[in-house]
């Protein structure tokens, strides 16, 4: 048994002068302590967390580092419990490995899952230490502190560095759960202050490694042609006239996915050569010509008006509360709106690219497999290249690099087995990279969704009835064939809990067929639910001549907990009890962003305020947007005011930046994203005609609160991003008077005179 902070050098020196002891197991999770004769290695207490002979300590990260800071906030958790000093601390990046417990790094949900488990690992090691410090000093344990890399005596003044005590922590029983106490908050001292990230100095020298940087003795370069139609197969390639061309090693033909695509390799005909541009300059001979598909006659435009009428037509009930029939048969005043997101691509500013190292015997069977790759989900990685290749899951060593961006794309290693199929076929190291071109055209999209919002109102705009229905291909269909309702976990992503306080309550599903890869996106369901859900207020408060913001936070009603009793709600895999939705939170970083923003201003004609609420991933955000449209109708976007509850808090200045992030992020897709298709091919290839917002698109100024609370943490990478597109179409309203029920803005004419 090993530990991922055992190195081969010291184990390999372990197995000739000393051993490996296993000590206790905390629940499921190993415990090591290497020793070298009688002299400790490490003092490894817990699977995350060990201790070296001179004091330095090592963390382990085991999930992944996209910008998010994750790969320093859980250590921090770690470092505060120990009561490390920050300056000699190591973080090491873990490989994909179950003994982690979940290692998918997306979901919002890396803080939130790990926080406890981050404080054990910490608190573990802790009190092993301050035990090793009492029995030398003669003293009750309970009277002793540890912090600043030493534990403390307070009555007489004495302190023992970590370094002193390895050994003879090392050499006692791992304390189970039970027996741990816990640091209050009064002691912390990282959770909740500004840490910079621990990769930012090797990053801003160009230092990091990404997954495209990483290189291996004897490896080849892959490109892939892929079929421009979802499942079709290649009929005839010239890979004669590739081969001839120099640096070219040979032309591999990947099968055709059988459906369902889940994270197989999508097929294809793969150069490999001895450099990328090669590949790239082969592959363009291939003269590739490809069989039919079922999803040939995919329209983006008229699937369109599918969804769109499929969105008005009943369809499977979420949620209902009181007679929303009865109440729109009685009603004097209804009002009916339709939202529109397109499909959209990823776009990460590092497209998918892995490296693999597939070894077999004689007989072709796989003796080793190691990959190094920029993946949110190594065990994913592991369970895709398990299938592909006939190996245990375990049996596939998956490297994590860094990643240079992955908003969910990450998390489907396709890529992987795309280039462990290739090194299997070659028997040499290869390195396969995605262009932008692949990345756009085959991506996994997030999917198009259509949403009908109707509301039997008041004069003042207050609903006795509300009914809401979404159609959207599901998440599903990547992975069962015929997959056409969205799943309860779509339809919770602010949807089936809509906090508006209609006594009469209907939310529904359409289904919808997919014709391309579906896959999450940063804030998944949440993107066109929350634009319908969050644009709908404003038109009733206009309809009634009032201020958006006061009708807004009258429809949202009083504080409370949301009463979702009976409703199929996964509540982002946490149970409501531990997180139930508080509309009292979700009030209040509205009423703050309004504050913030001085709600009520004058501004001139083409400028003004939009205001959004949503809660996604356990946490509550606010938006206020203002917009400033020119005559000619181009779209600045001056200043963003966000307000974030996400509960504790581990690292301010990174939640920020995830802020400011969403803010970029979500002006992107408001102002320019969409994936059309033709004869089911998709007609965007690159930044050229899928545009991300610029430094003159993005918002001037981000001003960002972060809600200083005792609360359990909650997400926070993808809870920014739900709120803006509709504050900001609720701002160009208000600007100009002109309502945007589709997105991009970049179809619209906003041009006023």
């Amino acid at each position: 048994m090993s530990s991922p902070s055992l190195s081969r050098r010291h184990f390999l020196a372990g197995l000739g002068a000393g051993s490996l002891v296993l000590a206790a197991e905390l629940g499921a999770v190993p415990r090591v302590v290497r020793v070298i004769g009688d002299a400790p290695l490490a003092f490894e207490p817990d699977l995350f967390v060990a201790i070296e002979p001179d004091g330095a300590v090592r963390i382990v990260a085991h999930r992944s580092e996209m910008g998010t800071g994750i790969r320093t906030s859980l250590p921090m958790v770690v470092a505060d419990e120990l009561g490390a000093d920050w300056s000699r601390v190591g973080i090491e990046q873990a490989p994909g490995d179950a003994r982690y417990g979940s290692q998918n790094t997306d979901g919002s949900r890396s803080v939130r899952r790990f926080f406890d488990r981050m404080r054990i690992a910490g608190a573990t090691a802790r009190h092993m230490l301050e035990q090793a410090a009492a029995t030398r000093w003669g003293v009750p344990v309970e009277r002793l502190k540890s912090h600043d890399h030493a534990v403390h005596d307070p009555q007489t003044g004495e302190r023992l560095d970590f370094a002193a005590l390895v050994a003879d922590a090392a050499a006692l029983e791992v304390p189970s759960e039970e027996a741990l106490t816990f640091k209050p908050r009064s002691e912390w001292r990282y959770v909740g202050t500004d840490v910079p990230l621990y990769d930012l100095d090797g990053i801003v020298r160009g230092e990091a490694e990404f997954g495209t940087d990483v290189r291996r003795e004897g490896q080849l370069y892959a490109v892939v042609v892929r079929a421009p139609v979802l499942g079709a197969a290649p009929t005839s390639y010239d890979a004669a006239a590739a081969k001839a061309m120099p640096g070219v090693a040979g032309v591999v033909e990947l099968p055709t996915f059988t459906p369902p695509h889940g994270f197989q390799a999508l097929g294809g005909i793969a150069v490999l050569a001895d450099s990328t541009w090669r590949a790239m300059q082969a592959r363009d001979v291939l003269a590739v010509q490809w069989g039919d598909s079922p999803h040939a006659s995919f329209d983006s435009a008229s699937f369109e008006s599918t969804l769109r009428d499929a969105a008005r037509t009943p369809g499977t009930v979420w949620r209902e509360t009181g007679d929303v029939d009865a109440s729109f048969a009685q009603a004097d005043a209804v009002h009916e709106a339709d939202y529109y997101v397109p499909l959209l691509a990823h776009a990460s500013m590092e497209p998918p690219c892995a490296l693999a190292d597939v070894r077999t015997d004689a007989d072709g069977k796989v003796i080793s497999c190691e990959i190094w790759a920029p993946t949110q989900n190594p065990q994913a990685a592991q369970g895709a290249l398990a299938d592909a290749l006939g190996i245990a899951a375990e049996d596939a060593l998956v490297h994590v690099t860094l990643l240079g961006g992955g908003f969910g794309r990450k998390s489907k290693p396709d890529y992987v087995v795309e280039a462990a199929l290739l090194s299997k076929a070659t028997g040499r190291p290869v390195h396969l990279t995605w262009t932008r071109e692949d990345d756009i055209r085959h991506d996994y999209f997030h999917t198009v969704g259509a949403v009908h919002m109707k509301a039997a109102h008041d004069a003042r705009g207050m609903p006795s009835a509300w009914l809401q229905r979404s159609a959207f291909p599901p998440i599903g269909s990547t992975f069962a064939v015929g997959a056409t309702e969205g799943s309860a976990g779509e339809m919770s992503l602010g949807f089936t809990d809509v906090p508006y306080a209609a006594p009469n309550l209907r939310v529904e599903n359409s289904p919808a067929e997919a014709h391309v890869r579906i896959g999450w996106l940063r804030s998944v369901a949440h993107v066109y639910h929350a634009f319908g859900v969050c644009s709908f207020p404003d038109e009733l408060a206009h309809k009634a001549g009032r201020d958006p913001y006061g009708h807004l936070m009258e429809l949202l009603g009083e504080d409370r907990l949301l009463d979702l009793d009976g409703v199929d709600y996964p509540n982002h895999g946490e149970p409501l009890e531990r997180y139930p939705f508080d509309v009292g939170r979700l009030r209040r970083v509205t009423a703050r962003v309004a504050e913030l923003a001085e709600w009520g201003r004058e501004l001139p004609r083409g400028r003004a305020l939009g205001i959004a609420c949503h809660r996604s991933f356990l946490s509550y955000c606010a938006n206020v947007v203002e917009v400033d449209v020119s005559r000619d109708g181009t779209v600045r976007i001056p200043r963003v005011w966000v307000v974030l509850d996400a509960g504790t808090v581990v690292n301010p200045d990174r939640v920020k930046s995830q802020m400011e992030g969403a803010a970029v992020f979500g002006a992107s897709l408001a102002l320019y994203g969409e994936i059309t298709a033709k004869d089911g091919r998709v007609e965007q290839s690159n930044f050229t005609d899928y545009r991300l917002a610029s430094m003159r698109d993005a918002p001037l100024e981000i001003v960002t609160e972060v809600v200083s609370s005792d609360a359990l943490p909650g997400g926070v990478g993808e809870v920014g991003v739900p709120p803006f597109a509709p504050a900001l179409c609720n701002a160009i309203h208000a600007a100009i008077g002109k309502r945007i029920r589709r997105l991009p803005l970049s179809g619209h004419d906003l041009s006023w005179s």
